[in-house]
């Protein structure tokens, strides 16, 4: 397992790559080029900006999140080929520098939903959360101008450019089904798969957060039968998934444990993290110690290691602690914390491993 943490870049993250790489087995960044809108082909010169920061630092970027996909694209629209043209050069500009893993999604308009950027925990702290209720009977116009006005930072999937134009996108997608998402993903994967294959490079799709339909939304990457169907439109290791433990998690019908277990090979990116699953529907983003939420943080990093996993890893969101000014889930103490969590689980099996295969050596003598 290789341990990443995900960074913004200068200007536009309270966490500096000096504390990452202080942070006990980091070896790179997660990154993009968050101010490039969807569907434009990165510009190498930014590109090669970045490596030289990382490179300074002492840290890799094998791994960019998100290049995200344009709506055109998921729209299955004439002019999707544009985009996918401009994808398929940043996919060869990003071999350039070294990147191993794409992670992008296909969900339209949201990358993910929650209705509180800063739900108080008992213990002080705060989380994202998500009220299922309310969303369904909330608009989604005002669900945007909250999140707006709570945001210091700009929150990756919520793009300026791309909530601009929300009146046209939910018309546009008005009688997008599942299935006719399922097709545009098709469409994309044969012409992306290939050119990723060519240059080495893994597309790890993450899965919808949340997995299920919001705002009368299509969401397709939502379950095991799901991605088992996604990895199936395109067979070759270059079509993958980012495993995202709490986006699934959010759904208790989903097995994570199972899910590594049947998808090994094809994952080479993880995202580590829990939440919290109420009764109700609704969920909030918890510590990544097992005990604290729903999701089986426990058996995930111990079926991760059955497998052989030498994957990214990351912890995902975290909560705010100790009174952080940060970005919504992206502050620095508390996934630094729940790296720790996550290694000391890993060197556990580790060394649980060593001591069975000690033992069996000393009873064949």
């Amino acid at each position: 397992m290789k341990m990443v943490f995900r960074y913004f870049g200068l200007g536009n993250d309270t966490v500096s790559l000096e504390q990452i790489r202080q942070i006990p087995g980091v070896e790179g960044i997660v990154w993009a080029l968050h101010d490039i809108p969807a569907g434009e082909e990165w510009p190498m010169d930014k590109i090669e900006e970045i490596k030289s920061q990382a490179d300074q630092a002492g840290l890799h970027l094998d791994v960019v999140e998100s290049v995200n996909i344009h709506d055109d694209i998921k729209l299955g629209l004439p002019s999707r080929d544009f985009y996918i043209e401009n994808y398929k050069k940043t996919i060869a500009k990003l071999a350039e520098v070294g990147v191993k893993v794409i992670c992008y999604n296909f969900m339209p308009i949201f990358d993910w939903l929650r209705t509180d950027l800063f739900k108080q925990n008992p213990d002080g702290s705060t989380s994202l959360f998500y009220e299922k209720a309310r969303i369904e009977g909330m608009d989604p116009f005002d669900l945007v101008d909250q999140i707006n006005q709570d945001a210091t930072l700009t929150m990756p999937g919520w793009e300026p450019e791309r909530l601009a134009h929300l009146t046209e996108l939910f018309e546009a997608y008005r009688n997008t089904t599942e299935e006719d998402l399922w097709d545009h993903l098709s469409y994309f994967l044969q012409e992306i798969i290939p050119v990723a294959e060519a240059y080495d490079i893994q597309m790890a799709i993450h899965p919808d957060d949340p997995p299920w339909s919001v705002f009368g939304l299509p969401r397709i990457i939502t379950s095991q039968s799901n991605i088992r169907r996604l990895l199936s439109l395109y067979d070759s290791p270059a079509n993958s998934i980012t495993l995202c433990s709490g986006s699934l998690g959010a759904n208790p019908a989903n097995d994570i444990v199972s899910i590594i277990h049947e998808f090994k090979g094809r994952i080479p990116f993880a995202h580590i993290r829990n939440v919290k699953v109420y009764d109700n529907g609704d969920f909030i983003e918890t510590s990544h110690r097992t005990i604290d939420g729903t999701v089986d943080i426990t058996g995930i990093v111990q079926a991760y290691h059955e497998t052989g996993f030498t994957g990214y890893a990351r912890p995902d969101h975290g909560r705010q602690i100790w009174n952080e000014q940060c970005r919504p889930g992206y502050g620095l103490y508390d996934r630094a914390l729940g790296i720790m969590y996550l290694w000391g689980l890993w060197d556990a099996y580790a060394r649980v491993q060593e001591t069975h295969s000690s033992k069996k050596e000393v009873s064949k003598v």
